[in-house]
């Protein structure tokens, strides 16, 4: 296997003779001169679908890290690492990519995926380089295989990964420019090689086992390591050793682990690691983000078992070097020592959720896959079919990485991936539950919180995802319980006390959510999505000037938020309470250019425009609404609801219709004709539409306006059942002045005068300044024969009104009732 010629050794040195040329081997030279294209090809097609991806899990790490957001981000990235709140490691070359390419294309997943994509295939082109380099047989499909390898998904397709393709195409150059150097020694390849060592280092400190690998070439090359080899990779190490030991020291001070596994458990995880990972190298299925966390046990014969045939074969690659060649044994080496850093001899975050991760062997399996295409181009390769049964093995590849990459979509197909290979994943359901919440499945969602909070009830995480679950539900005593439970565990989680506050907000307590949301930015004080519903509760209580503040604060932080076209849109609703219409212009617009698929802002810019007796660029945005989305009944709805509420009910009445051309039952619409249809005097129709809208949906909100305008309907019709409608009006809303007064004016009409009172007086405690209401109740209490207090009334509706001349009179014949008396 693998009995290799080149610059003119002898055969022995390698272990065996070069064989005749075959068709096989025509076969594969062919490949390996169309490759270049080829490989591409292979790239494109694979990873198509993760070009359509979006960010997920760890993402969150750069996306939503104000260190990226900002200008001077960079100098942080670099010389205060930590600044970047969740990342552990000290990899400033990484976070340097997402900071450039964030203000080129903001946070548009696209072009981060296209980075990724473009170095794994840099990467793929790098490795044939290599391989030929070597002269190892079947070089291109070699390539071809990385290229199109399911195992290597996960560093591709997931943008956060983007560590592991970078410090591999810095390991593979330096090694590029290595073997030149020791062809050819020049400073400048040495210098150029030690460079790219060291950016490899700062992209993923894993390519620290490099100065190994090129040991274990130049005893593969050659049959030992001589002292001159050492010396020379002597700085190598020495880079290796400096910052690898800065990165662990700052990893320890950032994420301080002690897992308490005794070394020959270590030993043990790492035999059985080193078998996992080639049984996926050689059957690449049931690809799992999470594997299952394995029980070590010094006990388990199985757990022994996996050393001693690492043993065993470690030993038969030595023993039998001189009959195989050096090959077999090097590529072995190679595969371990690059796995070595994550076998589990030093503790990292990963472990507590698994031992494994596909994404580890990204350069490691290269050594495997040397050797087995290598003894399978000298053997299999002189058969006829080869170049079928290569063509065969890369589209299966290439289909399974097509639809693993598919899984880094979005949040919700992503942790459905992990919950459905893993159930018992860490976390893996209280990421599902935020996930199902966002796409508002609120019940999966809650079911998903409970398993998080019976695989770990003692997470302030599991139980902050109940509550907010819950809370969605408008379960509120319920949510309430789990958060403050949460906040008992760690009183200072902040999704805890996010979720707390929002709650208070839904619950209409905003003032309480204000003073939560402020508890949130003690403990977070760069946290837009605690100024962002600040803000909205801010706004809720007409504290106009501060929500604008808030909301400017949270998208300060992050421009990019979800929610910036709806904070934009409250910010215009904001200026245009303070009458800044022209900066609530500003707003609206630049909700309009985030999401132009919202009607919301460019109904609110209408409505402004109308106001502002600018009727032509109103009729626009409005005509601009309907063809945004023309069969949509609400978007319809809205339409006629500012005609309506512009004054122009004929319109108004047309656009209600169309709403009910598309849906008959759309309670609403009906609603809004039977106002519009009564302020023009056509009150046996707005009846009809108005009692039409309740009878479709009898707890509309709005259900007490609609009694109050049936009942002001009837009135206008003299028909007899309009005090029934004032009265299921004021059962619905007790304090409906306009509903009151239209009863009291009943009443007494009916000289009902003591039932006329008791709705004036409420009256009078509802609107105490109006001077019609003090007559009105001065009027009720004449009749009822008690002037001295008639008399008080309509003194304090001449007080407030001098020019009302029912109250005047009103006043003179109290005065003269008790006179006479």
């Amino acid at each position: 296997i693998m009995r290799l010629t080149r610059r003119g050794q002898s055969a022995a040195a390698r272990g065996a003779s070069p064989q005749a040329g075959t068709a096989g081997e025509s076969q594969t030279r062919l490949l390996d001169r169309a490759a270049p294209v080829v490989l591409v090809l292979l790239v494109a097609v694979s990873y198509f679908p993760a070009l359509w991806g979006g960010f997920v899990w760890d993402d969150v790490i750069f996306t939503e890290e104000p260190v990226i957001h900002a200008p001077s981000g960079l100098w942080r990235i670099w010389f205060s690492p930590a600044d970047i709140e969740n990342e552990g490691h000290y990899w400033p070359l990484v976070y340097t990519s997402f900071w450039l390419e964030h203000k080129l294309w903001g946070l548009a997943p696209f072009g981060y995926h296209v980075v990724n994509i473009l170095l794994h295939l840099v990467n793929v082109l790098l490795l044939r380089r290599l391989m030929v380099r070597l002269t190892v047989p079947g070089a291109g499909v070699i390539a071809a295989v990385f290229a199109v390898h399911p195992l290597h998904v996960e560093s591709v397709a997931w943008v956060i990964e983007r560590k592991d393709v970078l410090s591999a195409l810095f390991y593979l150059t330096a090694v590029l420019v290595w073997m030149r150097y020791v062809e050819a020694p020049r400073v400048g390849r040495y210098a150029l090689a030690l460079v790219l060592f060291t950016a490899g280092l700062l992209s993923k400190s894993v390519v620290v086992t490099l100065p190994v690998a090129l040991l274990v070439w130049r005893w593969w090359e050659r049959g030992r390591v001589t002292r001159k080899d050492l010396l020379r990779l002597s700085p190598f190490f020495g880079v290796a050793l400096g910052i690898t030991a800065a990165d662990l020291s700052f990893y320890a001070s950032r994420e301080p682990l002690a897992l308490g596994y005794t070394a020959v458990e270590r030993v043990l995880i790492a035999a059985r690691a080193l078998w996992f990972y080639v049984g996926k190298l050689l059957w690449p299925t049931e690809l799992a983000v999470i594997y299952p966390l394995w029980e070590i046990d010094a006990a388990d014969p199985v757990a022994w078992a996996y050393l001693v045939a690492a043993l065993a074969l470690a030993a038969l690659l030595w023993f039998g070097r001189h009959q195989m060649g050096r090959g077999p044994l090097a590529g072995a080496l190679f595969f371990a020592v690059t796995l070595g850093p994550v076998l589990g001899f030093v503790d990292y975050g990963y472990m507590q959720f698994s031992l494994v991760a596909d994404r580890f062997q990204y350069l490691a399996g290269i050594g495997v896959l040397a050797v087995l295409i290598g003894a399978a181009a000298r053997g299999v390769g002189r058969l006829p079919g080869a170049w079928v049964l290569t063509a065969v093995v890369v589209v299966i590849l290439g289909t399974l990485t097509w639809r693993q990459a598919g899984i880094y979509r979005e949040p919700l197909t992503f942790f459905s991936h992990v919950v459905a290979l893993n159930p018992a994943a860490r976390d893996a359901h209280l990421n599902l539950c935020n996930a199902l919440l966002k796409a508002g499945r609120v019940e999966e969602g809650l079911a998903a919180a409970r398993i998080a909070v019976a695989q770990r009830p003692d997470s302030a995480g599991a139980h902050s995802n109940l509550g907010r679950a819950l809370s969605e539900l408008e379960r509120f005593a319920e949510a309430g319980e789990s958060l403050a439970y949460a906040l008992d565990l760690d009183p200072r989680h902040k999704g805890a006390l996010q979720n707390t506050a929002e709650l208070l907000r839904k619950q209409e307590q905003y003032e309480a959510a204000i003073e939560a949301y402020l508890r949130v930015l003690e403990r977070d004080r760069a946290y837009p999505l605690a100024y962002a519903g600040m803000g909205d509760a801010l706004f809720r209580l007409a504290r106009y000037e501060e929500a604008l503040e808030a909301l400017a604060q949270a998208l300060a932080l992050r421009p990019s938020l979800p929610m910036a076209d709806t904070l934009e849109t409250l910010m215009g609703r904001a200026a245009r309470e303070l009458r800044r219409f022209e900066e609530a212009a500003q707003h609206f617009r630049r909700a309009m250019t985030l999401d132009p698929s919202d009607p919301t802002p460019v109904l609110d810019l209408a409505n402004l425009r109308a106001a502002q007796q600018r009727p032509d660029e109103a009729d626009e945005l409005l005509r601009h609404v309907r063809e945004l989305r023309p069969h949509d009944p609400t978007t319809l709805q809205d339409v006629a609801e500012a005609l309506r509420k512009q004054g122009r009910f004929e319109e108004s009445l047309t656009a209600y219709l169309a709403v009910l051309e598309i849906d008959t039952a759309y309670a609403l619409a009906h609603a809004g004709m039977g106002d519009a249809l009564f302020r023009l005097a056509r009150y046996e129709e707005a009846l009809e539409s108005l009692a039409q809208a309740l009878t479709l949906q009898p707890d509309l909100s709005a259900a007490g306006s609609l009694h109050r305008l049936m009942g002001r309907a009837a009135h206008e019709l003299e028909r007899p059942g309009a005090a029934a409608h004032f009265e299921r009006a004021l059962q619905l809303e007790p304090r409906d002045a306009e509903a009151l007064d239209y009863l009291a004016m009943l009443r007494f009409g009916e000289q009902r005068y003591e039932a006329a009172l008791s709705l004036y007086e409420t009256l009078v405690e509802i609107s105490p300044g109006s001077a019609q209401t003090h007559t009105n109740l001065g009027a009720t209490l004449y009749h009822l024969g008690r002037p001295q207090e008639a008399m008080r009334s309509f003194e304090r509706a001449v007080a407030l009104d001098p020019d009302l001349e029912i109250a005047r009179t009103g006043l003179e014949e109290a005065r003269k009732l008790l006179g006479q008396r």
